[in-house]
C-alpha cells in the first residue's frame, strides 16, 4: 500500500479524455492504496475567477469524481481551501524556492506570455503550493500526465532541499506517469490532446454532454477520405483516435476492431463509437445529478474528507513548524 495524492483544478468541465485517460485509473488506485484526491480551487485563483462560477465548478467536479467511481469509504476526497495547511505549507515552500527555477517552469512561461506586463505573482508561486499539496500527506506516488513532470521534479527538489536544511521531514514522492489509460485526442484536431479548455465545442466530449450532443460531435469528428477502419496513428490520426476510444471502453484489440468493421464505412463506425460513449457515461451522469440535487449528501462527503485530510495535514505541518523553529517542541 502506498500513499497516493492527485489534485485537479475546477477550471472547466471534465472531458471524456480526462475520464478514460486518468480518472478511471484513480478509481482503481483507491482499492489498494491510501488515496487523497483534492480539488485544488486555490490553484484556480492564480488567474481571475468569477466567485459564483468557481464555487459551482468546485462542487460539480466533486460530484463528477464521485459519480465516476471514487468511494469516500476507500479514498479521501476534499476541497483544498477547506484544509488551511495547504497555503501555510505553500508559503514555507515558497521561502525555499529560487526565483530562477520558478521562472523556468514551462507553464509559467506559457501563461505569463499571454498576460503581458500584468503577471499575477500567483502564477510564479504555483509550483511551491503544488509541492505543499503533495508533501502534506507523506505522499509516495503522484499519478500525473507528462505535462506535470517538470512540476513534480521541482516538488522532489524542494522536499530534498528542506530535508537537507532542516532535517528529515518529508517523504520524497515518486512520479507515476499515468499508464493504461487512453490518450484521447481532439475530435477536430486529432494530433492535439482533447482539452476541456478548447474553444471549439465540437472538439471535446464532456462528461455531462447529452446523448444527442455526443452523437453529433462524433459524426462531425475529423477523419479522412479513405473510409476504411484501421489503426494508423501517423497517417490516419482521426480514425485512430476514434478506435482508441472504442478500445478504451470495450478492451477490444485494434485488430479485433478492424475485423469487425471490415467492409464498413466511417458512418457505421462513428455511430457505434457514439453508442459506446453514451452507454459508458449514462450511469456517471445519473449519479452526478443525484449528488448535485442532494446538497446535504455531497456536503457531508466533502466535510468528512476535509476532516480526514486536515488531521493528517496538521500533523505534518506541526513537524515542519518544529523543524524550522516556528513553534515550541
Amino acid at each position: 500500500m502506498a500513499v497516493i495524492f492527485s489534485g485537479i483544478q475546477p477550471s472547466g468541465e471534465l472531458t471524456l479524455g480526462n475520464y478514460l485517460g486518468a480518472l478511471r485509473n484513480f478509481v482503481n488506485l483507491q482499492d489498494h492504496n491510501e488515496a487523497y484526491y483534492c480539488i485544488v480551487n486555490q490553484h484556480a485563483i492564480t488567474v481571475p475567477q468569477d466567485p459564483k462560477e468557481l464555487f459551482q465548478r468546485t462542487r460539480s467536479l466533486a460530484a463528477l469524481y464521485l459519480a465516476a467511481g471514487l468511494d469516500p469509504e476507500k479514498s479521501i476526497l476534499f476541497v483544498q481551501s477547506e484544509v488551511p495547511e495547504h497555503v501555510k505549507l505553500g508559503w514555507v515552500m515558497t521561502t525555499i524556492s529560487y526565483v530562477g527555477e520558478l521562472e523556468r517552469m514551462t507553464q509559467y512561461k506559457d501563461k505569463s506570455q499571454k498576460r503581458g506586463d500584468s503577471i499575477p505573482a500567483g502564477l510564479l508561486t504555483y509550483p511551491p503550493l503544488m509541492a505543499a499539496d503533495i508533501l502534506l500527506y507523506g505522499t509516495e506516488l503522484v499519478p500525473v500526465g507528462e505535462d506535470q513532470r517538470q512540476h513534480m521534479e521541482l516538488t522532489r527538489d524542494l522536499a530534498q532541499r528542506f530535508n537537507r536544511i532542516y532535517g528529515e521531514t518529508f517523504v520524497i514522492p515518486s512520479i507515476q506517469l499515468v499508464e493504461g489509460g487512453a490518450r484521447v485526442m481532439s475530435l477536430q484536431e486529432p494530433t492535439k490532446k482533447m482539452s476541456k479548455s478548447d474553444d471549439n465545442q465540437n472538439a471535446t466530449i464532456r462528461l455531462l454532454d447529452a446523448p444527442d450532443v455526443i452523437l453529433k460531435k462524433l459524426k462531425r469528428a475529423q477523419t479522412d477520405s479513405d473510409n476504411r477502419v484501421y489503426y494508423d496513428k501517423d497517417n490516419k490520426p482521426g480514425i485512430s483516435n476514434l478506435m482508441g476510444i472504442y478500445r478504451a471502453i470495450t478492451n477490444d484489440s485494434y485488430e479485433h476492431i478492424e475485423a469487425l468493421y471490415e467492409g464498413k464505412g466511417y458512418g457505421d463506425f462513428k455511430k457505434d463509437v457514439a453508442e459506446l460513449v453514451i452507454s459508458a457515461l449514462e450511469p456517471i451522469q445519473q449519479r452526478y445529478y443525484e449528488l448535485i440535487e442532494d446538497r446535504d449528501q455531497l456536503d457531508a462527503i466533502l466535510d468528512e474528507g476535509a476532516e480526514k485530510a486536515h488531521k493528517k495535514a496538521s500533523a505534518m505541518y506541526r513537524k515542519v513548524e518544529q523543524a524550522m523553529g516556528l513553534c515550541r517542541n
